[in-house]
Order: C-alpha cells, then sequence, then structure tokens
C-alpha cells in the first residue's frame, strides 16, 4: 500500500497510479490482491523490487518509493535532487563524471571517479543496468515512479551492488490513446517543458514518445568570462515499441538519447587553511609573490564570501555530457512462470574542460579528460510463483570497455605557484618558461567484462512465515592501460629516468607530471548468498530479518599509479582488492489507523573490510588520485518514516535517519590537508587531529585515520512535509486547491576523503512551498524552492598543491517559478 521511508503520492495527485506494464513479471492475482489492500483513498504502490509485482508493505526490505507526479511537484528532477526526499541516499557531484551515488555512506569513494572500479549503488532504467554514475545527472524522462533500495542487492538483480539500488521504471506504451504535456517556468530564465504521447498502431503494436527539455542560467557569476556558470541545458528523447500478439508474450523494444552541454563546472572561493608547508609556500604567501613578480597586477579573489556567488576562473569550461541506447525487453508466460529476457547497448561520451587550479591564475592552463564508453549486458530471468514455494533464477552477463584522452597543461602562472621560493633569477621559480606549456597527454582503456548466475528462493512456510535465501555466483575480468606522455612548452617530449639533478629545469617539469606507462589486469571468481526472514505479526505488521555476504568486485587503478621514495612507479598498486561486505539488517512495517497511517523502522550495521577508498600520491600533479583498500569500514544506523493520510483533504509525511559511517581501521590514508606538506613522519608516530597545522612542523605522507567518519556522510538526515486541500470551483472547472510544504535536513558532513577541518560543511535545512488548483487532466501551481534561500554548500574542495586553498560549489538560491501541466 504505502511505501516506506518516503511516500509523497498525495503530495502532488490525489490518486496513485500503479504499475501496469513496467511492472516486472506481474501476474494478475498479485495486482487484484494489492488493489484489495488500498486505502480508503484508493492509494496503492506497486513495486516490482523483488522482480515481481507486490505492495510495498509487503516488501521485506528498507525500500522508499517515489511516485512520478511527487518528483515533479517537488522539483527533484533527476537523482541528484532525489536526495532531498530519501534521508539515506548521498549524492555529491563536481561534474556529471565526478559524482558519488551512495547509501548509508556505501557505494562509492568519495572524491574520485575512475573507470577502474565498479559504484556500489546501481542505476537500473527499465530494467537495464546504467554502469556510470553520470546517468545520476539526467533528467527523469517520462518517469512512472523511482525505488531507491537499501542494502546489499545481488540474488535478484544483474549486477552485484553493495549498497542498494536505484530502480526507474518509465510510464510504457498504452493500447489506450492517452497524452501529457507539462511546462514550467522560473526565475534564473528557467525553462523547463516535457511531453508524452501513447497510444496503439495496431490491435498487437502500441508506441510511446517522450520528450524533455530544460535550461536554467548560471548561479555563479564569473568576473573573467563575464558569463553566470554552472548552468542547466539538458535535453531527453525516450521512444518504445510494445508488441503483444497475446497475452502471454510482450516485446518492448526502447531508445533513449540525452545531452547535456552547460557551461560548467565550477567552484568559488570559500576559505584558505594553514598546511604543513613553510610559510612561503602557504597560499597567501604565493599569490603575494606571484603580485610582487608583476608590478601592477595585483591579483585577489572577486570574493572571499561563497555566497556573493563569484570567480574568476581563467580555464574553459564545459560538462558536454551524452547518454544512450537501446533495450529489448521479452517477457513470456511460461508454464507456471514467466522468462524475462532483457537485451541492452549503451553509450556514453564525456567532453569535460575543467579548471583545476580553482583560480583566476594561470596554474593549470588546460584540464581536460574525455571519454567514450560502450557497454553491453544480457540478462535471462525465470520467475515461478507456487503455493508455498516462488524463486526468480537468472544469469546476467556484461561487457565493456571505456577509451580516454586526457590533457593536462602548466600556465604561465605554475612556476611560482607550484615551486620553492629562489632569489637566484636562473632558478626555476623566477623563470615562468620552465613549466609554462608543461603538458601531460594521457591515453587509457578499460576492458570489463563479468558473468553472473543468481537466484532467490521463498518458502512461504505458513501464512505468516516467509524463509527467503539468496545465491549469486560472479566472475570479473578488468583490463586496463595508461599512458602519460609528458612535452615541454617547447613541445618536446620529456623523461624523468634517470632522476634529474636536483635544481634543474627537468626536475621541476618531473616534479610536476612525470610519463608514466601501465597496464593492470585481474581478474576474481566470488560466491555470495543472503538469507531473509519475515513473520507477519498480524495483517497489517510485517517483521524481518536479513543477513547478506555480499561483494563489490576488484577494480584497477585507470588514473595513474603512486611513486614509491625513489620516484619510481609502484606497479603493486595497479590491481584493489574486491571488498567483502557483511550485513545485518532487521525491520518492522505497520499500518493502522484503518490503512490511513504507515510506520516503519529499519535497524542496520554493514561491515566491510577491504573498502575501496581514495588515497593520492602526495605531489602537486603527478597523481592526482588512486585507489587502494582501507582496512574496514563500518556503517550502522536507524531509519524511519511515518505517514498519514488524514483523510482526502490532508497528508503529512516525516522520514528520519541516523547513520555512523566510520573508518574502523585505515591506517595507510592520505593525510588531510592541515597535516600535508611536510617532511615524512617517523614510522609509528601517530598524528595529532586536535591541533592546527604548524608550519615547516613533520606530517607523514600517510596518515591513520582510523575512527574518524567517512566523507559525505550526515549523521542526522530529515524530510517532511504535508499538503491541504480545498475543493473548490474555479472557472467552471471542478477541482481543488491546494498548498503544500516539504523540506529536508542534514547535518553536518565532511568533504574530504580523510576529514579535515578545513572541509566540513555545515548542516542545513531547506524548504520548498507549492500552491495551485488541479482538476481533471490539468494541474496548475506555484511554487518557490529553497524558500529562506538559505546559504549552503553542496561540495567542497582541496586544491592541488597542498597550498591550503579550499574551493567550493554553493546550493541554488531562492528559486521561484510555475508549472502548467495537461493530460488526457
Amino acid at each position: 500500500m504505502i511505501a516506506r521511508f518516503l511516500l509523497l503520492a498525495s503530495v502532488a495527485s490525489t490518486s496513485i497510479i500503479a504499475s501496469s506494464a513496467q511492472a516486472e513479471d506481474v501476474a494478475q492475482p498479485a495486482a487484484d490482491t494489492a488493489a484489495d489492500q488500498a486505502s480508503p483513498r484508493g492509494d496503492v504502490i506497486i513495486v516490482t523490487a523483488r522482480r515481481r509485482a507486490e505492495t510495498a508493505q509487503e516488501v521485506p526490505l528498507a525500500i522508499s518509493v517515489i511516485k512520478g507526479d511527487s518528483i515533479e511537484a517537488t522539483g527533484n528532477f533527476n537523482v541528484v535532487k532525489l536526495q532531498q526526499l530519501a534521508p539515506t541516499l548521498q549524492v555529491y557531484t563536481t561534474n556529471p563524471r565526478n559524482t558519488s551515488v551512495n547509501i548509508r555512506g556505501l557505494g562509492v569513494p568519495f572524491g574520485l571517479t575512475s573507470d577502474g572500479f565498479e559504484q556500489g549503488v546501481g542505476i537500473y532504467v527499465d530494467d537495464v543496468y546504467n554502469s556510470r554514475v553520470a546517468a545520476a545527472t539526467f533528467d527523469f524522462l517520462d518517469v512512472s515512479q523511482v525505488e531507491v533500495l537499501r542494502g546489499p542487492q545481488g540474488t535478484l538483480y544483474g549486477k552485484n551492488t553493495t549498497a542498494g539500488a536505484i530502480n526507474i521504471t518509465t510510464n510504457q506504451p498504452t493500447f489506450d490513446f492517452e497524452g501529457r504535456a507539462e511546462l514550467s517556468v522560473g526565475n534564473l530564465n528557467y525553462r523547463q517543458a516535457k511531453a508524452a504521447i501513447s497510444g496503439p498502431l495496431s490491435d498487437t503494436v502500441a508506441a510511446r514518445l517522450a520528450v524533455a527539455a530544460t535550461s536554467r542560467r548560471g548561479t555563479l557569476y564569473n568576473v573573467t568570462s563575464q558569463r553566470w556558470i554552472n548552468e542547466q541545458d539538458n535535453l531527453g528523447l525516450r521512444g518504445q515499441l510494445l508488441f503483444q500478439p497475446n497475452d502471454d508474450l510482450s516485446i518492448t523494444l526502447s531508445g533513449d538519447y540525452s545531452r547535456q552541454d552547460p557551461e560548467c563546472c565550477g567552484t568559488t572561493f570559500v576559505r584558505v587553511g594553514r598546511t604543513q608547508r613553510p610559510l612561503n609556500r602557504q597560499y597567501d604567501a604565493i599569490i603575494a609573490g606571484i603580485n610582487a613578480a608583476n608590478p601592477g597586477r595585483n591579483y585577489a579573489v572577486p570574493s572571499r564570501n561563497p555566497y556573493d556567488r563569484l570567480t574568476d576562473l581563467d580555464s574553459s569550461l564545459n560538462a558536454g555530457n551524452k547518454i544512450g541506447g537501446v533495450s529489448a525487453r521479452v517477457k513470456w508466460d511460461v508454464g507456471p512462470g514467466t522468462l524475462t529476457s532483457v537485451t541492452a547497448w549503451r553509450f556514453w561520451d564525456w567532453k569535460p574542460e575543467n579548471d583545476r587550479d580553482f583560480t583566476g591564475l594561470s596554474v593549470v592552463s588546460r584540464s581536460q579528460n574525455p571519454s567514450q564508453q560502450d557497454q553491453y549486458s544480457q540478462e535471462f530471468r525465470y520467475n515461478y510463483d507456487g503455493e508455498k514455494i516462488d524463486f526468480v533464477a537468472g544469469l546476467f552477463g556484461f561487457k565493456q570497455r571505456i577509451d580516454t584522452q586526457g590533457t593536462e597543461q602548466q600556465g604561465l602562472d605554475a612556476t611560482r605557484f607550484s615551486l620553492s621560493p629562489s632569489a637566484d633569477p636562473a632558478n626555476p621559480y623566477n623563470r615562468p618558461e620552465v613549466l609554462a606549456g608543461l603538458t601531460a597527454s594521457n591515453t587509457q582503456y578499460l576492458k570489463s567484462s563479468s558473468a553472473a548466475l543468481f537466484g532467490q528462493l521463498s518458502w512461504h512456510v505458513n501464512d505468516a512465515l516467509t524463509i527467503q535465501p539468496g545465491a549469486r555466483l560472479n566472475y570479473d575480468k578488468k583490463s586496463g592501460f595508461y599512458q602519460r606522455v609528458v612535452t615541454n612548452g617547447q613541445g618536446q617530449v620529456i623523461s624523468c629516468t634517470p632522476t634529474p639533478p636536483s635544481g634543474s629545469d627537468l626536475a621541476a617539469q618531473c616534479g610536476v607530471y612525470q610519463p608514466q606507462v601501465s597496464a593492470p589486469s585481474d581478474s576474481a571468481w566470488n560466491f555470495t548468498y543472503d538469507l531473509n526472514v519475515n513473520y507477519k505479526v498480524a495483517p497489517d505488521i510485517l517483521a524481518y530479518a536479513t543477513y547478506a555476504k555480499s561483494f563489490k568486485t576488484l577494480g584497477i587503478n585507470q588514473n595513474g599509479l603512486p611513486l614509491n621514495a625513489d620516484n619510481s612507479v609502484n606497479t603493486d598498486a595497479g590491481t584493489v582488492k574486491p571488498e567483502s561486505v557483511h550485513h545485518y539488517e532487521i525491520g518492522l512495517k505497520t499500518q493502522f489507523w484503518n490503512r490511513r497511517a504507515t510506520f516503519n523502522i529499519t535497524a542496520f550495521r554493514t561491515e566491510i573490510q577491504n573498502f575501496q577508498a581514495t588515497v593520492n600520491g602526495g605531489q602537486f600533479g603527478t597523481v592526482r588520485g588512486y585507489l587502494a583498500n582501507a582496512e574496514q569500514v563500518r556503517s550502522q544506523g536507524i531509519e524511519a518514516d511515518f505517514k498519514v493520510v488524514a483523510s482526502d483533504r490532508f497528508t503529512a509525511y516525516a522520514n528520519a535517519a541516523y547513520t555512523d559511517a566510520k573508518y574502523k581501521e585505515f591506517t595507510n590514508a592520505p593525510c588531510p590537508p592541515e597535516l600535508s606538506g611536510g617532511p615524512s613522519q617517523p614510522a609509528g608516530a601517530t598524528p595529532d587531529y586536535s591541533q592546527p597545522g604548524v608550519p615547516g612542523a613533520p606530517s607523514p605522507r600517510e596518515c591513520d585515520i582510523s575512527g574518524q567518519d567517512l566523507p559525505g556522510v550526515s549523521k542526522w538526515a530529515f524530510s517532511y512535509g504535508a499538503e491541504y486541500n480545498i475543493p473548490v470551483t474555479l472557472l467552471a472547472k471542478e477541482g481543488q486547491v491546494y498548498l503544500g510544504v516539504d523540506g529536508n535536513y542534514r547535518s553536518r558532513w565532511n568533504s574530504n576523503p580523510s576529514p579535515s577541518r578545513y572541509t566540513d560543511v555545515k548542516g542545513y535545512a531547506l524548504t520548498n512551498v507549492r500552491a495551485g488548483f488541479r482538476g481533471e487532466g490539468f494541474d496548475v501551481f506555484g511554487w518557490v524552492r529553497n524558500a529562506f534561500d538559505v546559504n549552503y554548500v553542496e561540495n567542497l574542495q582541496v586544491a592541488p598543491g597542498n597550498t591550503g586553498l579550499i574551493a567550493g560549489q554553493v546550493g541554488d538560491p531562492r528559486t521561484w517559478g510555475g508549472t502548467i501541466k495537461f493530460s488526457f
């Protein structure tokens, strides 16, 4: 009936339409049973989290369900925005490629997106796995509902995911002619248009076509280019054909294409923190030195208040992003069950340009890593529904290739920004030409393939007790290639072996970029399993307990490898061990007050050995970051949600999550900026995190951060909302005038892989308000998002070079506008 953790079904509409053709492996009796459980208002949510049609309250796992109308009404138009509705979902993005989608603090290493590792949160659209997290930044296109599943998902899904899954189902072709259109306008030149049309082409063929386009002026003003940046410029198309010759067979062909072309993604100055470097190598001293060497220049950032929304980035910015593909889904009722085949090809084309020094100085004058991906997947599933036994068994195959061509180039200010000061005019520090034009050209590719046999069985011991064991056998193979060629400003290829003499031009150049070649390769088998026991304490009370032994597959480093103390390449870091996951969860799902109220609660604990984490090599630009294994990580917490449908006039909800996610043991972590930049610390020494950095004091290249919080995770998160409506007749149209409010709160969190006082993000609360008039086939409403114009930070980044500069991306200011929707 009403889904747990977040059910906004009545926020935007007085009725909820359950999934139909999109409900995987739907049996009509199941749908009928679900309908019988409808509330007095007729609300019922059908989910397919377990690859069968069920009401959300019957599913013995932690799941949030957000209907399409609720997504539109609250302005959460992609997965990045969806975290405002789902408290344990964390999504952070510095650009579409560098996007982290985590659940309960787990999923992908915070601060680095590398092609060589898997994501722990799977994103599925109509049963098709999207391997790139960039898919999270695209607009939802004709979406019916989104299911956010928490905890390991491997015995029911093609691709194993250790933290959870985001299961997106779109509206499917219909044999009844229907259509819808939506137009929104707002401040910041916001424009969004959506349209979809569906209907029969014959007695056995139906089609659906959908389109969406979004544009908005940027929220950060670049005084250098005199343009607003970080804008929105999205376009999406989807077409579907359904062939249904009889009730037992359906074949759906789908194709989609989406592109983004904004001037994005820039940062603004946030603060400067003290590092362990000498005083003349701190940010403010470096700027003073650059100005002294260039009389009359007087460089300064346009503002030291990030909420002035000013920046002066001087490099080109681009976040060109294209994604799309085709798929064929075949469902065939065979005997007592249903056979499903999902065949898909997807592509991703990424054309970025960034300003990697985060300033208006010409330090890193070019930074871009365009990438092209092709992926192929094939999944077969058989669903059997019996009186005592139900089961799902599946086969999954996946193949992927990613090619990347990277370029990073130093500018005229690089020598004074990156090298140690010297009074000698001949020293590289005083000669901009030494580093100006120094270019690292990277070529890399990744080949990845995996295959799996998976299944889950449900044994209905009696009407109340069900035991569900599941198992998965998985094989993964990855091979990669990485080559960095370095040329100086005259276009000559340089070599850093043997080690160049100290103080020479070549030594300065090799301290920034070093040539490198690596070709890591590895493969692994994994067997995992889970067990769920659920018991109906009463007709409207379901208790469950789950244990899962899961894994995240091996990784390989595709961004270059770290250096040893003698500056040789550490080839041992080429591969990263698989994660080993133990997950425990108990939960209770309840309904009361004649099913007008729902209260669900879950407690969980996840322990991970060999957690795949972000580290760095300690150099300015030699290695931007790579993967390694933290010894142990633990995430535990409690989640609860409540919703009440008091009447046809009033609904309200509240959801809360407490998440305690820590590095239990991480002894070779990168040091936070306040402890970086000094000489090596004696073995066994423990850094003092309670004291600020002291210039010139000893500091290690590696730090023990055991016991520290995982980055990106708020201990407390809430979402809440309510709507009240009054029936009226307006302009001869019968309908409802309504007022709705929704909000969310997140407590403080840290935005650096190793927690730092300089990257601590304060907690914030956002409130959205909407009011309008809706009737049969139409809805007109005005909205205000971030109604109290709260200043908040979405992400903080440590600038390269250990200078203490912290840049960031600030959240959207107050926005307002109106939306009109029609349907028939």
